[in-house]
């Protein structure tokens, strides 16, 4: 037979434990504030790669030609005076290295090409700058291919960055890896425009001027943030009530008011930590609190089914000796539990960067905190709300001393 211990005596405790540590959070929160992701405020989502410039075309010819490239071809687009009003396409199948692109591209009257490496590269790896204008002219344009010999890494891109207000994803494999830079309209009044300026000079005094290459850029408005916010407190507000619902259902009120209570505990300590490391909180920081929901909800489950089945099985007055057994016969399983999960958590703490890490940080935090509310928090309401419970009491018959199931427990004299 396993040893009772006797949670119940630490529940008041923990209560005011917890109830410090939630003030404690919302002291943080007045005076630290929640560092929000570019997610839920306005900025700017920009994805870029570095690599020197593999190619410089110019045109001194009378008619308009602009460059276009596709996942198979660079096509020229020529029209208007001196020109037919025809597009002069250049697959890469045909044209397999950058050197054999360029020269086809120089036999075409007006264009000119300088080749700015040796030439080995796929033609299927050109790329082009978004942010710059495609029309040629005497103005060079650029195009570039990955630099497989001295390949930029994210940390190097975050160094650049720093202080921009941004966070840096990292995108791709090593052949074509590119970054995802999302940065936050600061206070100072800067504008998306601004903003994608000022990037792009951070990054171009780090890597070179022309060796930037912006691939796409999509602005985040006022109005999106704030509805990805609401969104976020729409889902998690439905996910409790679903929560609730269902140990309803399953068990009885005051399990399914403890079950809600442990989680929005779990929640608000959870805040608490955000607010005092400054931890982004962007939708994978988010989506780590819903997965801690998830995980704390199915380890107080565990607890409140052994409760449910002591209720018939415990001969006892006090509702107390029930949670005490309940909680030692599944406390092993929920240490494990917790430890195996904090493995992957750890791990990816460690050996990861970027949004990953913080998603990492924070459900390391809620997997700790998780554990303690299934134990300690949602346990220590039903144990408070059944204080003046009387056996039999919601739950169903008693059997008698003599049951081949009767508990070995004692009950206390009269």
């Amino acid at each position: 037979m396993k040893t009772v211990r006797h949670f119940s005596k630490a529940f008041p405790a923990c209560a005011v434990l917890s109830a410090a540590l939630i003030v404690c959070g919302a002291a943080g929160f007045f005076i630290r504030g929640i560092n929000f992701g570019i997610d839920f405020v306005p900025g700017l989502v920009e994805e870029v790669r570095i690599a020197p410039a593999a190619l410089e075309l110019t045109y001194s010819g009378s008619a308009n030609v602009s460059v276009e490239l596709s996942g198979t071809s660079l096509d020229l687009v020529m029209s208007g005076t001196g020109a037919e009003n025809e597009t002069k396409s250049f697959p890469f199948g045909q044209f397999p290295t950058v050197k054999e692109i360029a020269d086809a591209l120089s036999a075409v009257d007006g264009v000119s090409v300088s080749l700015r490496n040796s030439g080995s590269a796929d033609s299927y790896e050109l790329y082009g700058d978004s942010s710059s204008t495609s029309r040629l002219s005497d103005a060079p344009v650029l195009m570039y291919v990955p630099d497989k010999n001295s390949a930029v890494l994210a940390e190097a891109v975050r160094a650049a960055l720093a202080g921009k207000n941004s966070t840096v994803k990292e995108l791709g494999a090593e052949s074509g890896r590119s970054f995802q830079i999302r940065a936050a309209e600061t206070k100072n009044g800067l504008s998306s425009e601004m903003l994608q300026k000022d990037i792009r000079e951070a990054l171009q005094a780090a890597f070179g001027k022309e060796s930037v290459a912006v691939i796409k850029t999509d602005f985040v408005g006022s109005g999106f943030s704030s509805s990805n916010a609401m969104k976020s407190v729409l889902l998690a507000a439905v996910t409790l009530f679903a929560i609730w619902l269902y140990a309803a259902i399953r068990f009885h009120w005051d399990f399914a008011v403890g079950a809600v209570i442990a989680l929005v505990h779990d929640c608000l300590i959870m805040f608490a930590f955000i607010s005092w490391s400054q931890v982004e909180f962007s939708t994978t920081t988010f989506a780590a609190v819903l997965t801690i929901f998830g995980y704390s909800i199915n380890a107080t489950v565990v607890i409140f089914d052994r409760v449910r089945e002591n209720m018939k099985l415990v001969q006892t007055r006090k509702f107390n000796d029930i949670l005490d057994k309940s909680i030692s016969d599944t406390f092993s399983r929920s240490v494990i539990t917790t430890v195996t999960t904090l493995f992957a958590s750890v791990s990816l703490l460690v050996f990861t960067s970027g949004s990953i890490r913080d998603f990492a940080v924070v459900l390391t935090a809620g997997l700790i905190s998780g554990c303690y509310s299934s134990l300690f928090i949602s346990s220590g309401f039903v144990s408070f709300a059944r204080r003046h419970w009387e056996p039999g009491e919601f739950a169903g018959h008693v059997r008698p001393h003599g049951s081949a199931h009767a508990n070995v427990l004692s009950m206390p004299k009269a």
